[in-house]
């Protein structure tokens, strides 16, 4: 496995590498990798820190874990490869929030690198996964590695705008400092969700961009 984290997060997650949990869990990853199929692929593994290095990080948008489908995973939550088509569900749904919220039109593509690239961390609290198992590696270290990241982000940085969608991301609230920090929650974007009123009208992404200006920082095109 080729896998790669970023140099600064490197620097500010260096004391997780060397812990029991860690340890146990590049074990279990190397193993599930040699002997299942599993996404992303080893390079991308780290990709949300890889594309959003620690000193740039703006906002914070929290997942649950890749895609389980082929060639959807790409290390970026609620992201997808360039090619793939049509959108999974969720994303559709951010898609179509941020049309009726910022009058941005639907993009070709479901990457969001593009999101990546200006400062905004797409964290799933699960790293990888096998082959058509959602969820199949949860509860094996990726959420202590994860909320840490979290914790590092809170304590170390101020005016980061952190979105948390669905009861799983907020339940992350408690490890955000609100006094430094601007955090918006609202429903998953997953259609289960979404249909029930839960999703659309939130206008996190214009919310995040008002925030972002009245700190002197460049908004975000989503």
């Amino acid at each position: 496995m080729n896998v790669k984290i970023e140099a600064s997060w490197k620097s500010v997650l260096q004391d997780e590498f060397d812990k029991p949990y860690f340890i146990k869990l590049v074990e279990f990853v190397k193993h599930e990798y040699q002997t299942q199929i599993c996404y992303p692929k080893g390079s991308e593994i780290f990709n949300a820190m890889n594309h959003t290095p620690f000193d740039q990080v703006k906002v914070v948008i929290m997942g649950q874990d890749p895609y389980p489908n082929p060639g959807h995973a790409h290390g970026l939550c609620f992201s997808v490869q360039p090619h793939v088509k049509p959108f999974p569900p969720s994303l559709i749904n951010i898609f179509k929030e941020i049309e009726q919220d910022t009058g941005k039109a639907f993009p070709d593509n479901g990457s969001l690198i593009r999101w990546a690239n200006q400062g905004v961390l797409l964290l799933n609290a699960v790293l990888t996964v096998r082959k058509g198992q959602p969820r199949s590696h949860q509860g094996k270290g990726w959420e202590i590695f994860t909320n840490e990241i979290i914790k590092k982000t809170s304590e170390q940085k101020e005016n980061v705008v952190f979105l948390l969608w669905g009861g799983d991301a907020k339940r992350k609230k408690n490890l955000i400092d609100a006094e430094k920090h601007y955090i918006l929650e609202t429903g998953h974007p997953s259609p289960l969700s979404a249909n029930r009123g839960y999703w659309f009208g939130n206008k996190h992404f214009s919310k995040t961009n008002n925030f972002l200006k009245s700190k002197g920082l460049k908004e975000i095109d989503w």
